[in-house]
């Protein structure tokens, strides 16, 4: 007997949890190779500017369809869920891309394709979810204290995020090239946080949504960029020899 799709996206989502596992163990040893980690032996390069924007508009896109032909009138909850995700990855997709000054710099395709993967199952996971799959939420959710906190938590790292990514991007003048070591907000206590930002926004998520979809997301935001801060921290100290000491890779006086 064929299973249901329920149960489909029951065990995708057992095996997603493995997968965000395995994957932050292999990249405690194997880095990602884009940004200042670029180097041969990956495939072909697309512009990293046209990476971007086709590895992270499927995390807008694929999401926005499943709410399109629900077969279910979609909360006000959910609808509240959509307009946060599209928050970040509309800038992610079509915006940062043409902000980060970009021109010249290449990226292994296989990368693209591994990041389009990724948004593909992961806005499934959640996006059916929350239309089809998973418990309506009642209209009261928007008052629950889970959810107002969640919201919270994901503006506050939204803006951390961003605040830290625009100091990166204004670390050069326009045609500079060469590494400078970033100061001011949160770089004042981590190497990254924009990463830090990008971790605390998921975990809001999964907070605001109260969902098993939603910690498998905040689960892999932390498989994927805490070995990549640990390795930026590395690279730092190998780099400039007065990098701040007391400064942490991602999260403030710990790690």
């Amino acid at each position: 007997m064929p299973m249901s799709e329920a149960q489909v996206h029951t065990y995708l989502l057992y095996s997603w949890f493995i997968l965000s596992a395995v994957v932050f163990l292999a990249l405690l040893f194997i880095t990602a190779p884009y940004g200042r980690h670029s180097r041969g032996g990956w495939g072909p390069t697309i512009p990293s500017a046209l990476g971007w924007v086709v590895m992270e508009a499927p995390a807008a896109l694929v999401i926005l369809v499943f709410y399109l032909v629900a077969p279910r009138p979609v909360s006000a909850a959910a609808w509240v869920f959509l307009g946060l995700w599209e928050l970040h990855y509309i800038h992610r997709s079509f915006i940062y891309p043409f902000r980060a000054r970009l021109a010249g710099k290449t990226m292994p395709l296989s990368v693209a394709l591994m990041a389009i993967f990724f948004n593909g199952v992961n806005g499934y996971l959640n996006g059916r979810y929350f239309t089809a799959l998973g418990p309506e939420y009642p209209a009261d959710w928007l008052t629950d204290p889970r959810f107002l906190a969640g919201v919270a938590v994901f503006l506050v790292g939204l803006a951390a995020n961003l605040h830290s990514d625009t100091i990166l991007i204004n670390l050069r003048a326009p045609g500079e090239t060469g590494y400078k070591i970033p100061h001011g907000g949160l770089f004042r206590l981590v190497t990254c946080p924009n990463y830090l930002g990008e971790m605390v926004e998921w975990c809001g998520w999964a907070l605001l949504t109260w969902s098993t979809p939603g910690l498998a997301f905040a689960a892999w935001t932390a498989a994927n960029l805490l070995p990549r801060a640990l390795t930026h921290h590395k690279w730092y100290r190998e780099k400039f020899p007065d990098y701040p000491p007391r400064r942490r890779a991602v999260i403030p006086f710990l790690l």
